[in-house]
C-alpha cells in the first residue's frame, strides 16, 4: 500500500460554500508531523491567502487529477480533532444542515500555547494516559467503585444498559441526599455518579451534561464522593479558555474518565465511550444558540448510535421528545422500585383569610404550612420573576409604560428606586405617559423582591433570602428561613425544604409557548425534589391537567397526553420542523424545492397558511415533494425585513429535506458573489437561514 501522502482538510470556516474536505499534498518535511486531528495552515487558490484548519483524513490517493497545493505548516503537534468528535460534528451537522465547522468550533478550544507546551512536557516525562487509583483483585477497575450502588432502582437493570449499550429514560427520584463531606445534593446526582463510576469499572468513558452551573456544582460534589479528583474531568463552555483547553487534552488519552459540563460537553473526545447522560432534557439551556443550533439531546443520540454505550435521560419530569422516543421503544423506561409520592397539594380555588398573607399572594393553606414549616426550617416559595415590579403602568389609563428614549419597559428594582427603563437602563425620573400626559405608575405584577418584601410582612421576625440571576445562591443552612427564588435558581437546603409554596403557576401557565406544560411541570417538580422527606408542597393558582399531575406524581402521562395532541395538530416533536428566514424570493426558492412542484400554487392552495386545517395535518406539499409528509406554514414577515417559513415533515424524510436546504444555503451564500449589469456591485442578498427543531415560532 502506498504511504498516505495527501491530507484531507476541514477548514476552519463558516462559510458554508466550504464546508467539505479539502485535499492538499503532505510535503517531505512535515511527514513526521501531518497526522489526523493536528492543526494546520492551508493555502487557498484564491488572492494568496492561507487559512487554519483541521487533518481529518490522511490518504494515498485522491480522484482530483490535477495538480494540489501543498499544507503550509503544522500548526500544533497535537491531534486535538479527535475522530469520534469530527465524525459526530459531521452527522449532526448534515442534520441539522449546518456547517460540520461550527459544530468542531463548539467542540474545539481556541490554542492555548501554553497550557499546550505543559501538557507536552508531561507527556514526555510521565505517561498521562494512565492513572493509578488503585484496582480491584483482578487488576482491572478502580476498587473505589465496586462500593457504590445506584440508590432507589435496580442496580442489576443499570448494569444490564452498560453492557448492552442499551438506552433509558429514568424517571429521577423527588429528594436530596446528602454526600460525604456534609455537601447536600439532588438524589439525580447521586443516581448519575454511581451509574458513571458503574461505567469506568468497565473500562470506559462517562459524559455527563446537565444544564448549568448549579447543576454541575451538585453533580461534581456527588462525583468527588466516590471517584478521585484524577477520575473527573469538569468541562464546561463558560470556563476560561486555558481551563477549557486543558480539560479537552485531559480527555484525549485512554484512561476513563468522567466527563462533566453543559450542552458543549457532548463533544468532548471519548475514545471508549461506556455512557453518555443527560439530565433535565427538557431545559432549553440544553438548546444551543449558535449554528446549527443541535440540542444536546440529539447531539447525544446520534453520538450513542455512532460509538455505542449506554445512553440515559434523567429527570423529574419527561420531555415530549424523549416520551416520544419511549413509546416507539427506542428507549426504556426505568422508574424507582418503590415510587416516592411528594406531597403535593393544589390550591387553585383557595384565598387567604389573612390580610398581608393575601397581599403576598399564599392562601390560607399555604400560610399555613409555611407557618408550621419554619419552626423547624427553611421554606421555599418559587415566583415566576426577579426583580421588583416585572412591569409598571399608568395610574391613569393603565397603558404599559415605556421610556421616552427608546420605547423599552419600565422596570423598578426596589419600592424607592427611581423606574428606569429595562432595555436601555435610562432613568424616568420625569415620566409621562404618551397616551393621557399622566405622570404617576403603579405597579403591575410582582417580582422576587416585592414577593420578599410581602412575605417578611406576613412573616415577621423571619430571615428572608433571595435567590435569582443577580444574587446567585447554591446552597442554604438548615436553620428556618424563607428563601425566596425565581425558577431554576432555587438553593439546595440542608437537609430539604420543610415546605415549598409554588407562587404565580398562573402567570408561568400564561406563558405564549408551545411547551408551556412540559415547562411548568419541569419547573415545579425540580422544586418539589428540593423538599425533605414527606414535606408539604402547595401549588397556588393552578388547576386542571397540571394541578392533577402533580398531586398524584403522574408526570409521565401529562407528557403522553401532550404528545398526543401534538400528533394531531402536527406539532414537534410529532413531525420535524424547519424554520427558514430570509428574503422572500430566496424563500420561495427554498420551499419550493422541499414542497416540490410551483411554490406559489403550493402556498396557496394551503389552508394552513390561511390559519384553518391543523387539525387535519394539511395539504400543502404533501405527497408532491420529497416525501408525503411535508407541509408548509407560512411564510409571514419577521420583524427586521424578510419572511419565514415553516416546513413541517416525517422523521423519514429529514435526512433528504436537510440536505435539499443545505444546498440551497450554500447555492444562496454563492449567488451574494454575483455582480449587476453595469458598474459597480449589487447590494449583498440577506443570507438565507435555516434552523431544525426549533418550537418557539409555534409560540401562540
Amino acid at each position: 500500500m502506498a504511504p498516505a501522502s495527501i491530507a484531507r482538510v476541514l477548514l476552519d470556516s463558516s462559510l458554508p460554500q466550504l464546508d467539505r474536505l479539502f485535499d492538499y499534498l503532505v510535503p517531505a518535511a512535515l511527514v513526521d508531523q501531518v497526522r489526523v486531528g493536528v492543526r494546520v495552515r492551508v493555502p487557498l487558490r484564491s488572492a494568496g491567502r492561507v487559512a487554519d484548519g483541521f487533518v481529518v483524513e490522511l490518504v494515498s490517493s485522491v480522484e482530483y487529477s490535477g495538480v494540489l497545493s501543498e499544507i503550509d505548516s503544522v500548526v500544533s503537534p497535537i491531534p486535538i480533532l479527535a475522530p469520534e468528535v469530527w465524525a459526530l460534528a459531521r452527522r449532526v451537522a448534515d442534520r441539522a444542515a449546518g456547517s460540520a465547522s461550527d459544530v468542531v468550533r463548539l467542540a474545539v478550544p481556541k490554542r492555548q500555547v501554553r497550557v499546550e507546551k505543559s501538557w507536552l512536557a508531561g507527556q514526555s516525562t510521565t505517561d498521562t494516559d494512565v492513572v493509578d487509583i488503585g484496582t480491584d483483585a483482578a487488576g482491572t477497575a478502580p476498587a473505589v467503585v465496586h462500593t457504590v450502588a445506584v440508590q432507589g432502582y435496580s442496580t442489576e437493570a443499570i448494569e444490564t444498559a452498560l453492557a448492552s449499550a442499551g438506552r433509558l429514560a429514568i424517571d429521577a427520584i423527588p429528594l436530596v441526599t446528602e454526600v460525604p463531606g456534609g455537601r447536600w445534593v439532588g438524589h439525580w446526582a447521586t443516581t448519575l455518579a454511581a451509574a458513571a463510576t458503574l461505567a469506568i469499572a468497565r473500562g470506559g468513558s462517562a459524559i455527563l451534561a446537565v444544564p448549568d452551573y448549579r447543576d454541575q456544582e451538585q453533580l461534581l460534589a456527588a462525583l468527588e464522593a466516590v471517584l478521585p479528583a484524577e477520575r473527573i474531568v469538569h468541562l464546561d463552555a463558560k470556563q476560561s479558555n486555558p481551563d477549557r483547553y486543558r480539560a479537552v487534552l485531559a480527555c484525549l488519552g485512554d484512561t476513563p474518565l468522567v466527563i462533566v459540563g453543559n450542552r458543549s460537553v457532548i463533544y468532548a473526545p471519548a475514545r471508549r465511550l461506556a455512557l453518555i447522560a443527560v439530565w433535565d432534557d427538557g431545559d432549553p439551556l440544553h438548546s444551543e444558540p449558535l449554528s446549527p443550533y443541535v440540542h444536546t439531546r440529539d447531539a447525544a443520540l446520534v453520538r450513542q448510535e455512532q460509538q455505542g454505550g449506554a445512553l440515559f435521560f434523567l429527570g423529574h419530569s419527561r420531555s415530549t421528545e424523549v416520551e416520544r422516543l419511549v413509546e416507539l421503544g427506542w428507549l426504556g423506561s426505568l422508574s424507582p422500585e418503590r415510587p416516592y409520592l411528594p406531597k403535593v397539594i393544589p390550591t387553585a380555588q383557595q384565598a387567604s383569610q389573612d390580610r398581608l398573607a393575601a397581599q403576598a399572594r399564599i392562601p390560607s393553606a399555604a400560610w399555613r404550612e409555611a407557618r408550621t414549616a419554619l419552626e423547624t426550617g427553611p421554606v421555599l416559595v418559587q415566583v415566576a420573576r426577579p426583580g421588583y415590579a416585572p412591569r409598571l403602568a399608568c395610574e391613569s389609563c393603565t397603558q404599559s409604560a415605556r421610556c421616552l428614549r427608546c420605547e423599552g419597559p419600565l422596570t423598578q428594582k426596589t419600592a424607592r428606586s427611581i423606574p428606569a427603563c429595562g432595555w436601555c437602563g435610562a432613568l424616568a425620573a420625569d415620566w409621562k405617559c404618551a397616551n393621557c400626559e399622566g405622570t404617576k405608575l403603579r405597579l403591575v405584577g410582582q417580582g422576587a423582591t416585592r414577593t420578599a418584601e410581602d412575605l417578611g410582612r406576613a412573616f415577621p421576625g423571619v430571615r428572608v433570602i433571595i435567590a435569582d440571576g443577580e444574587r446567585p445562591i447554591l446552597t442554604v443552612g438548615s436553620e428556618p428561613a424563607l428563601v425566596i427564588a425565581t425558577r431554576g435558581a432555587e438553593p439546595v437546603a440542608a437537609g430539604g425544604y420543610r415546605a415549598v409554596l409554588l407562587l404565580d403557576g398562573e402567570r408561568m401557565v400564561a406563558r405564549e409557548s408551545l411547551r408551556v406544560g412540559e415547562d411548568c411541570l419541569r419547573w415545579w417538580s425540580n422544586a418539589v425534589a428540593l423538599a425533605s422527606r414527606g414535606a408539604p408542597t402547595v401549588l397556588v393558582g393552578v388547576g386542571g391537567a397540571l394541578a392533577t399531575a402533580m398531586a398524584t406524581w403522574r408526570l409521565s402521562s401529562y407528557a403522553h397526553t401532550e404528545l398526543d395532541d401534538r400528533r394531531r395538530l402536527r406539532f414537534p416533536p410529532a413531525v420535524r420542523v424547519a424554520t427558514i428566514t430570509g428574503s422572500a424570493s430566496a424563500v420561495d426558492k427554498a420551499v419550493a424545492i422541499v414542497a416540490g412542484g410551483d411554490v406559489a400554487d403550493t402556498l396557496a392552495g394551503s389552508a394552513l397558511v390561511a390559519g384553518g386545517g391543523a387539525g387535519a395535518g394539511g395539504g400543502a406539499g404533501l405527497g408532491t415533494g420529497i416525501g408525503a409528509g411535508t407541509d408548509v406554514l407560512g411564510p409571514v414577515d419577521v420583524e427586521g425585513g424578510g419572511v419565514r417559513a415553516i416546513v413541517r415533515f416525517d422523521y423519514a424524510v429529514g435526512a433528504a429535506v436537510a440536505s435539499a436546504l443545505r444546498a440551497e444555503v450554500v447555492r444562496n451564500a454563492t449567488s451574494r458573489r454575483k455582480r449587476a449589469a453595469g458598474a459597480g456591485a449589487s447590494p449583498p442578498l440577506p443570507t438565507l437561514k435555516v434552523r431544525f427543531d426549533d418550537t418557539e415560532p409555534f409560540a401562540d
